[in-house]
């Protein structure tokens, strides 16, 4: 499946450069803690024997050792969203297992808590994910529970009460910075859709036969996007100004082509044909658009690979342009160009399910028989503006 990239790929490149921060400060403040705690202090100021108070502190050691190049595996991999949840959560779950170990059958007051696990809930708010921060810190008192149950102790309370503090100062900072990134994703936004019309704008003023075709192109196909259930909110914004887009390359055409009221010359079309590639070009150094530039390069390309500019056939004509090139078909069947009228909308849909398995990708062909009903209203309501 085509991968989209937009600002949720810059907010991602930002997450992994926040993750390394925050595992190397986790680590080192997790080692530098227990090398003072429990063998500077001891050995030093109290004058008794250093070491871990349990073994199985030996054993919690290793195993989060071992997660470094799972961490590194998986953030390769591009799943790097998954490494601070398997590494917080295996701590927490070592440190149930380390405290039980230890004070199960000892006699010492229990105590428990260190500056790794207040560090972990103070800084989760970085990631700007809610999600996170509630499994960090409902993990982290769910740890003090459990283990109280387990030795039948109360005094789990206190250093569970300190969790519940740094919580708060927390949720805090986590409520501020999802405020600014709002704001920021607000602008982005803002600015994109602004550029994307004014380009739209400067297209119909050259072409006016093109006059809302790409708002309705976007439309349909945004509408089959949705119906495939592959993408999130933010990959089908991505994708819809991408739509809006797909014609940009037109502005290159000369006008005595691009209007032509009768059928175009073998060598006219072949100027035609360039517009994909023109309209690559022209947005490849957009930052929001970059994922999503096949749309604009392959939205001609057929499945039986007699579309242009590449030939492409089948799976490898990438997925979005495929769902493009059924609605650019569709609309372009269904208004009126200075060399023919429009046909009724009833002969378009025979004409995409014809091209089933030959200008179309088969699958889409089965989607769109499903949302054709929705194309509908869609072009009702185009039509009414």
């Amino acid at each position: 499946m085509q991968k989209m990239k937009s600002k949720s790929t810059i907010l991602s490149s930002e997450e992994k450069g926040t993750l390394k921060w925050f595992l190397g400060l986790f680590y080192l403040i997790m080692i530098v803690y227990d090398i003072f705690y429990y063998f500077v202090y001891p050995k030093f100021i109290l004058g008794t024997n250093p070491g871990l108070p349990s073994k199985f502190g030996y054993v919690v050691y290793l195993i989060m050792i071992l997660l470094i190049p799972i961490a590194i595996y998986l953030s390769k991999k591009d799943k790097h969203h998954m490494v601070k949840y398997l590494v917080v959560l295996t701590y927490l779950v070592l440190s149930i297992f380390n405290d039980v170990s230890f004070y199960h059958s000892s006699s010492n007051e229990y105590k428990s808590g260190n500056l790794a696990e207040m560090f972990v809930i103070l800084f989760s708010p970085i990631f700007v994910s809610s999600r996170f921060y509630y499994v960090v810190t409902i993990g982290a008192i769910s740890r003090y529970l459990l283990t109280g149950a387990i030795l039948r102790t109360t005094e789990i309370f206190f250093p569970m009460l300190v969790t519940a503090v740094f919580a708060v100062i927390a949720l805090i900072f986590l409520h501020r910075f999802k405020s600014y990134v709002n704001a920021v994703k607000t602008s982005y936004d803002e600015q994109l859709e602004g550029m994307v019309k004014g380009v739209i704008a400067a297209l119909e003023l050259k072409d006016p036969y093109t006059r809302g075709h790409s708002e309705r192109v976007a439309s349909y196909a945004l509408s089959l996007a949705k119906e495939v259930k592959r993408f999130t909110n933010e990959e089908l914004m991505a994708f819809n100004y991408a739509c809006l887009l797909h014609d940009i390359g037109k502005v290159n055409i000369p006008d005595q082509i691009l209007m032509k009221p009768s059928n175009l010359t073998n060598e006219e079309f072949e100027v035609i044909k360039t517009h994909p590639v023109v309209g690559e070009e022209a947005v490849k150094n957009i930052e929001g658009l970059k994922g999503n530039i096949s749309v604009i390069r392959s939205h001609h390309e057929r499945w039986d690979g007699k579309g242009y500019p590449d030939n492409l056939q089948g799976e490898n004509i990438p997925y979005l342009a495929r769902i493009v090139a059924i609605a650019d078909a569709f609309d372009a069947m269904t208004s009126s160009r200075s060399y023919r009228s429009a046909l009724p909308v009833e002969e378009a849909y025979k004409r995409v399910l014809e091209g089933k398995g030959t200008q179309f990708d088969p699958n889409l062909v089965e989607t769109f028989k499903k949302v054709f009903p929705e194309w509908l209203e869609i072009q009702k309501s185009h039509n009414a503006q």
